[in-house]
């Protein structure tokens, strides 16, 4: 229950209205069937008696003729139907309401949910981000989100399931108070009969969540790296692991439903059973009245259904709520990973971007001792040396992304960690080793679709990173697809792309992170040219563990060791 309660403080508004609707629903239906009592004595009576009380009339029937009376209204059968009718109607349209809003809230819970793990994980720290699995975060917002937005709409099922057995329950006991303590005791013994039914789907709910996250984040770790495993046929390797979680899977899923369907299946036989019991003590050794008694079995008939029902959304509901707890607690801990942006300055970049004796580790592994170098503005700077040196550490503290342990990091003549870093962000444009391209245009590519941009920006960084003459001549232009992560461009076009777009928003500074280590000599010699004709017009810094560069740069900087070197 602390589910529904976490929802209904969450959601107050949308729920109590909800819970509202579904409640005058349940008034509606009630008052309705409650026209059954004295129409069905109609019918058992003489015709001719129309209208006048039976003679062994119930509580019930007197109370419905009274209040008929009270608005002078003959309790005819015209006049009852019509009653019945309206009301069973206006249950109707209150329950299409309900529904309504709960299909709403279902869509709303999985967005709220999605929107959490989006903000939470890009404002997460970089040292945090960077060792988690992306599976893990997709199944979270795939998969979890939308399961657990399946159980909140379950928990209001169940809400409702209980009001509607709370109404039955009232007619009831004023129509026969003995056959429904009777009914409402069977209806406790039998949900307790079956709880283990409950407990054992609860139990499969949580190890299909489990399972999911293993499956779903080795499924995306795997096909990041497909090509590497099919070049060596070692497909079957990672086959053999994903099919023993799938089939872990599958046995969850079997006991779920194994779970869901016993449930159902036994419910049925011990309402009858019942049902059975009520109609011969209440025919045989109560001797009530034909009309009540009928009335009174449609009646328990529904409580029971009623309970049923709230089990059976009781029991759907602990399956995927596992879903929703994993996803909370995967934002919790994502939002404890907030990074902390203390700068309040606005950054200004008009002399140089210095390191002073700067020091790094990663768990207490050294990377950076005592580093010092300088940027000056308008340059173009090389960085080189070997895998692991160091370089990208370096590009991560000038951003900002990583912070120094020792020494301090200078832009002009303010402390980098006195800046407000969102804004010095705004100033660089980032171009990665791996050209991460869209599955999209050339303009969306380059965009990203920032609307702010036009198509002469387009043109523009397309002309800067050398990429304008191919582009004219594709198909489409800049509107051409690119294809699945650019397959329809070479490895050369492919990254000025990825240039292209860091170049659109003019900014002050250009990173580039091992960006042409993976081209061949004839497209980084390229591409240097390019960079080239850009010194001046902005800052270029440029990390390798190739020496290309070195010819493009006006100065240069060679990491090894964890020291650093002018060349």
């Amino acid at each position: 229950m602390r589910f529904i309660f976490t929802f209904l403080r969450r959601y107050p508004a949308q729920s109590v209205i909800t819970l509202v609707a579904v409640l005058f629903a349940g008034l509606a239906e009630g008052f309705g069937l409650s026209m059954l009592v004295p129409l069905l004595s109609l019918a058992f009576d003489n015709p001719e008696t129309l209208g006048a009380a039976s003679q062994k009339q119930s509580s019930l029937e007197g109370l419905v003729i009274r209040l008929l009376d009270s608005v002078d209204l003959s309790p005819t059968v015209g006049v009852l139907l019509v009653i019945f009718v309206l009301s069973i109607l206006l249950k109707a349209l209150l329950v299409l309401l309900a529904d309504k809003r709960v299909g709403y809230m279902v869509a709303q819970v999985a967005t709220d949910l999605r929107l959490a793990l989006i903000n939470a994980l890009f404002a997460s720290r970089w040292e945090y981000y960077v060792h988690q699995q992306i599976g893990r975060f997709g199944n979270a917002f795939a998969t979890e989100a939308n399961r657990a937005a399946e159980a909140y709409s379950f928990s209001i099922r169940l809400i409702a399931s209980l009001v509607f057995a709370v109404v039955y329950a009232v007619i009831a006991l004023v129509l026969a108070w003995k056959a429904t303590i009777a009914t409402l005791g069977a209806g406790v013994i039998i949900l307790f009969v079956l709880r283990r039914l409950v407990t054992r789907a609860k139990a499969a709910g949580r190890n299909q969540t489990r399972i999911l996250k293993i499956v779903l984040t080795l499924l995306t770790d795997t096909l990041q790296s497909i090509k590497p495993l099919r070049a060596m046929a070692r497909e079957e390797t990672a086959i053999r692991v994903l099919q023993k979680e799938t089939e872990q899977l599958n046995s969850a899923l079997q006991n779920q439903v194994f779970s869901k369907e016993a449930l159902k299946a036994l419910q049925e036989p011990l309402i009858t059973i019942f049902f059975a019991g009520a109609l011969y003590v209440a025919m045989v050794w109560w001797k009530i009245p034909l009309a009540t008694i009928l009335l009174m079995m449609f009646m328990l008939v529904k409580i029971l259904k009623a309970m049923q029902k709230a089990q059976n959304d009781y029991q759907s509901m602990v399956v995927t709520e596992s879903a929703y707890w994993s996803l909370v607690s995967i934002i919790e801990e994502t939002e404890k990973e907030k990074e902390v942006i203390s700068g309040t300055d606005r950054p200004t970049f008009n002399t140089e971007i210095r390191l002073e004796s700067v020091s790094f580790a990663y768990s207490q592994q050294p990377v950076l001792q005592g580093v010092s170098l300088v940027i000056p503005k308008g340059t173009f700077t090389a960085i080189i040396g070997p895998s692991g040196a160091g370089k990208t550490t370096i590009v991560d503290l000038i951003i900002g992304l990583l912070l120094p342990q020792q020494g301090n990091v200078w832009l002009d003549q303010k402390r980098l960690d006195t800046v407000d870093l969102k804004a010095w962000r705004r100033l660089i444009g980032y171009v990665p080793q791996e050209t991460l391209l869209l599955h999209d245009t050339i303009y969306m590519n380059v965009t990203f679709g920032d609307s702010e941009l036009t198509e002469e920006d387009v043109e523009n960084a397309l002309r800067d990173a050398g990429a304008w003459r191919f582009v004219q001549g594709l198909a489409d232009g800049m509107h051409t697809i690119v294809g699945e992560r650019g397959s329809r461009l070479s490895g050369g076009q492919r990254q000025r792309i990825t240039i292209a777009r860091a170049l659109v928003r003019k900014p002050e500074l250009l990173i580039l992170d091992e960006a042409t280590s993976a081209l061949d000599p004839e497209s980084e010699t390229e591409i240097c040219q390019s960079l080239g004709r850009l010194r001046g017009k902005l800052t270029i810094l440029a990390i390798s563990h190739q020496t290309a560069l070195l010819n493009a740069s006006d100065r240069a900087y060679r990491v090894e060791g964890g020291s650093v070197r002018s060349i």
